[in-house]
């Protein structure tokens, strides 16, 4: 039986397209002959690659054949410069064990020198340090003298009789330092039998002012050793009892009219204390105040010693002033003198003056006069101008006797 291949037989469909067998065979054909070149190109690729690669491992050999060459060459000039190193190292270590020889050397004796002149300094710095013990020691012994001596003035300050003495010692320090001695007393007697710590005698036989150096110190210190709140109020309480007590006393003992002033003062020793009475006492301050009683402290009180001292030079300058009136009357009668014998001097100059002028004239003419003579020739034994010569000495003479009796007035002072 006999098979034909139908080559036009349809034999694929892709889509729209239709291919026969002979298009599918012819296409398969096509695609074993691309394959076939693709093989032939890869295989000759492939011994291009071969050949490329055993080029290179060759042209790489010979360049680590002079690698290597270069390399054993290194190595032998490496070993000629190690031995020379060597000699080098070798030279340079007996170089460095001298030089460290000799710098230990003189490190040594630096040390020893630092070490001589730190005990040295040691020296000297314990020599000033025992004279500074020495002076520590003598301050330390003024501190327990100073310590003694605040005790002491505590043990006085608590005493109200030495605290009074010392208040009282202030107050006379300030006034005696500012005020003549006349000008106040200490411990005055007053009419009344009261003796208050000092009067100042006012001028113009004004009254004289009572100044009060007591204060209640014991209260005040209640205050400031309380312990609390309810303490300090306490202690405060009594303070202000106190100071009311001791206002009302020097308001009814020391103020009497026509005798003293209608103020005291009552001194207060410490600015502090003042300062404090003025912020927290005010009530105190104003009773002080409505019974005539000016509380003052140190400043205070060397303020109005100022301008007492002030007022007393005022009223001592007036009581002079007659004194000096009269000194300035004698002295304007001196005055008036002088001028009247400055003008009679003056009449004299001027006198003086006009004979001089006069005399000046004479002189001229008589100059004139014997130049004309001199030019005049002489005939026989008789100038013929010898009238006018004649009469010019007579001038001359008259103006001599003129400043005769000139000098004689001058020199003849007048009496007083």
């Amino acid at each position: 039986m006999e098979t034909t291949l139908d080559l036009s037989r349809p034999f694929l469909a892709v889509g729209n397209t239709v291919l026969t067998l002979g298009d599918t065979l012819l296409a398969g054909a096509g695609l074993l002959v691309l394959v076939l070149a693709g093989m032939a190109f890869a295989g000759w690729r492939a011994a291009k690659h071969r050949a490329a690669v055993l080029e290179d491992n060759q042209r790489r050999a010979a360049e680590a054949e002079a690698r290597m060459a270069d390399i054993l060459k290194a190595q032998s000039e490496m070993h000629g410069r190690m031995a020379s190193m060597t000699e080098i190292f070798g030279s340079r270590q007996s170089e460095l064990n001298q030089a460290i020889h000799q710098r230990f050397d003189s490190m040594t004796n630096r040390i020893g020198q630092s070490m001589t002149e730190q005990q040295k300094s040691t020296h000297e710095n314990l020599a000033k340090l025992q004279e500074r013990l020495a002076v520590i020691d003598t301050a330390q012994t003024n501190i327990q003298q100073l310590a003694g001596q605040v005790v002491e003035l505590q043990s006085i300050l608590s005493n109200k009789q030495t605290r009074g003495a010392f208040g009282q010692a202030r107050m006379e320090t300030i006034i005696s330092d500012g005020l003549p001695m006349d000008a106040y007393t200490f411990q005055a007697t007053l009419s009344n039998g009261n003796r208050p710590d000092c009067i100042v005698h006012m001028p113009n036989d004004a009254p004289g002012l009572v100044i009060d150096a007591k204060f209640p110190l014991e209260a005040w210190n209640a205050i400031r050793s309380a312990g609390d709140a309810a303490q300090s109020a306490e202690a405060a309480k009594q303070f202000r009892r106190d100071m009311d007590v001791h206002i009302k006393a020097i308001s009814e003992k020391y103020l009497i009219t026509g005798e003293t002033q209608d103020t005291a003062f009552l001194f207060v020793p410490s600015e502090s204390i003042f300062a404090d009475i003025h912020e927290h006492h005010e009530a105190v301050v104003q009773k002080a105040h409505r019974a005539r009683v000016v509380i003052v402290s140190p400043s205070l009180l060397m303020l109005s010693i100022q301008v007492i001292q002030a007022l007393l030079k005022d009223a001592r300058m007036r009581e002079q002033a007659h004194l000096i009136q009269g000194e300035v009357l004698r002295l304007m009668e001196d005055v008036v003198r002088l001028d009247d014998r400055v003008r009679k001097l003056q009449t004299h100059f001027g006198q003086a003056q006009k004979d001089i002028d006069d005399i000046l004239v004479s002189s001229n003419k008589v100059t004139r006069r014997g130049q004309k003579i001199e030019a005049l020739e002489f005939s026989g034994d008789r100038p013929v101008a010898d009238a006018p010569a004649v009469a010019d000495a007579a001038e001359s003479k008259t103006a001599s006797s003129k400043t005769g009796q000139l000098r004689l007035r001058v020199v003849d002072p007048e009496e007083d």
